[in-house]
């Protein structure tokens, strides 16, 4: 019997390059400027509204070839390596240009859900060497070893020597992150290296394919040197532990909190001190807090000087660390916490009767199913925090329906010359 050959599935020839002179008409959500072509929308990085450039373009992805005329919304980027690096969206930007689109973020998002964008407030700008967390790229080459960031969209690495996104003393350790990446077994081609800024060094772990927490006693010899001249009180590959000299600390409020590997964080001590302000702020008066989403404690810990507080979270390590610090930090009123998965299992709107107040701070994809718990709720304050205003606008809409009004909004631009925004918002009812 003849055997069938084998056939093999071919990927699509890419579309030709094609070349248009166009006027850029808007900045895209996420952070593209936007040109019509043929009555199609193209994706331009690295441009502004205003400016008429000949762009090279295929299907919707396009890049300047020539400036032709100059949008008077540009400005230098202060960094050289922007249009190179993928880290940044909008550095070229003019800082009453960029504000005001980040604000739109938000009051677009929540106009298409039917809210008024009367009732966000101006953009709360954080500095720009403000970022405590990083994730830098690294591949090993014949000519040595690259580290700094990937290009946008891309596994190409451009290596880096300053970040003016970057918290000071996480810029200054640069180079000494080099070494700690340089000090990596050699069957590591490529890998990240995450590492957060915090109160008391740096927390860094190794991540990636080619990671592997099968070290040999020199392997792990060297990481620890290199560790230590980092200043990395903490050093983790494939998330296990490789060497520990302290356990990691940041403060919410000011309890200190020995942070989990992989903790979330707000992405600067300034964002997170503006989002603590509006929660604890809007709580006050409450007497019994619910905090869902809790992480390791961000908000539950600054409530707790004027309510007793509840918090959920179905990151276990994450709960264990708000546990301990709360016992250990002898606050003026109880912190319990707790285990659950609020998305498969949401507090119902029964279990929410007893609270005065609910946090809630969901990731990306938000909280419907705890939205819909809540609105159907009597609790009359809730305070939302989000990273994503689509999903914030979608969970409002949804406690607007449970009789909730959405009075104000704070949005914080703690990404800062990023596409991303974070946001607070007070919902009241009765």
């Amino acid at each position: 019997m003849a055997q069938r050959r084998k056939t093999r599935s071919r990927r699509p020839a890419p579309a030709p390059l094609k070349k248009a002179e166009a006027g850029i008409v808007e900045i895209g959500a996420r952070g593209d400027g936007v040109a019509m072509i043929d009555d199609r929308k193209v994706f331009v990085p690295c441009s502004a509204p205003g400016d008429l450039a000949r762009i090279a373009y295929r299907g919707e992805r396009g890049e300047i070839e020539s400036l032709i005329e100059e949008s008077p919304h540009r400005a230098p980027p202060p960094c050289p390596y922007f249009g190179e690096c993928g880290g940044c969206a909008l550095q070229h930007l003019t800082e009453s240009f960029y504000r005001d689109w980040k604000r739109k973020l938000v009051t677009n998002a929540l106009a298409r859900e039917g809210f008024d964008a009367q009732i966000v407030a101006p953009l709360h700008a954080c500095a720009p060497s403000s970022r405590r967390r990083a994730a830098f790229a690294a591949r090993r080459t014949a000519a040595g070893l690259i580290f700094g960031f990937n290009e946008r969209a891309s596994s190409r690495i451009v290596a880096i020597e300053e970040c003016p996104v970057l918290a000071p003393r996480l810029a200054e350790a640069l180079p000494r992150l080099l070494m700690l990446a340089e000090a990596a077994p050699p069957l590591w081609r490529s890998f990240d290296l995450h590492v957060t800024l915090c109160d008391n060094g740096l927390d860094a772990a190794f991540i990636g394919g080619d990671v592997s927490d099968d070290l040999s006693g020199p392997e792990i010899m060297a990481l620890t040197e290199a560790a230590r001249d980092a200043g990395v009180v903490r050093l983790a590959a494939d998330d296990a532990p490789v060497v520990m000299f302290e356990a990691p600390v940041v403060r919410f409020g000011e309890t200190p909190v020995e942070i989990p590997p992989g903790a979330f964080l707000q992405a600067s001590v300034e964002g997170e001190a503006a989002l603590t302000d509006f929660v604890t702020r809007h709580a006050q008066g409450a007497k019994r807090i619910a905090d869902l989403f809790s992480g390791c404690g961000t908000f539950s810990l600054p409530l707790a000087k004027s309510a007793a507080v509840e918090a959920f979270d179905s990151d276990a390590p994450a709960i264990f660390a708000l546990e301990a610090s709360a016992r250990a930090a002898r606050l003026r009123h109880p912190v319990r916490a707790q285990r659950r998965n609020l998305f498969e299992r949401p507090l119902s709107a029964e279990e929410l009767k007893p609270y005065d107040a609910v946090i809630f701070d969901p990731p990306r994809a938000g909280a419907k199913a705890q939205a819909e718990e809540i609105a159907q709720s009597p609790v009359p304050v809730v305070i939302g925090v989000s990273c994503n205003p689509a999903s914030f606008a979608r969970d409002a809409s949804i406690l607007r329906e449970g009789g909730y009004r959405l009075s104000q909004v704070l949005p914080v631009d703690q990404f800062v010359f990023s596409a991303h925004v974070e946001l607070a918002g007070l919902f009241t009812k009765g």
